[in-house]
């Protein structure tokens, strides 16, 4: 696996091994010894599916607080989602940056999250399915959100959304942290 880093500090997209001959390839998308050489999260304490059946779709941006903050390794198995992680990490270089890549199953890659960050992603055709792991179980006493279109972050989504849940259109805007 290939971790290319981007703007947002700790974020990275995974870019698979492809073993290519007539019968297509062959990709490890998962491996605990590489992201620990990397000096990742390697811990999965549960896996999710999602399902969109319709493009326009927008889900997040997520992320849990406190003693149950989570580390994400999200795919698009199935369609084409546009994934955007947004740096919530006062202490951070990048914090309040925001970066974009599309996942999809033509070019295999998957978006490393760190802890701290928001995530959510957007899908762009019809059918799109999405499996991740995280390194925390749910927990919905710390789980939070800051909304795609807050003004704090700026996020160029590539179309517009047509479906949102009401809790991800509701949460207020993000009240950026100084640092002195």
């Amino acid at each position: 696996m290939n971790f290319v880093a981007n703007n947002v500090e700790g974020c990275y997209v995974i870019e698979p091994h492809k073993i290519v001959d007539e019968r297509g390839y062959f990709a490890r998308a998962w491996c605990a010894d590489e992201l620990r050489q990397a000096g990742l999260d390697d811990h999965i304490s549960q896996s999710n599916m999602a399902w969109s059946p319709h493009q326009g779709t927008l889900r997040g941006l997520h992320f849990q607080l406190g003693p149950h903050a989570e580390t994400k390794i999200l795919r698009c198995v199935r369609g084409s989602i546009f994934d955007v992680v947004v740096d919530l990490r006062p202490e951070s270089p990048s914090y309040c940056q925001w970066f974009g890549v599309e996942l999809n199953p033509q070019n295999a890659c998957a978006i490393y999250v760190p802890k701290g960050c928001a995530t959510g992603y957007l899908t762009l055709v019809d059918d799109a399915e999405i499996y991740y792991h995280t390194s925390a179980a749910f927990a919905p006493e710390s789980a939070s959100g800051v909304r795609f279109d807050d003004p704090a972050f700026a996020i160029e989504w590539p179309r517009a959304v047509e479906v949102i849940s009401d809790a991800d259109k509701s949460w207020p805007d993000y009240q950026v942290i100084t640092q002195d």
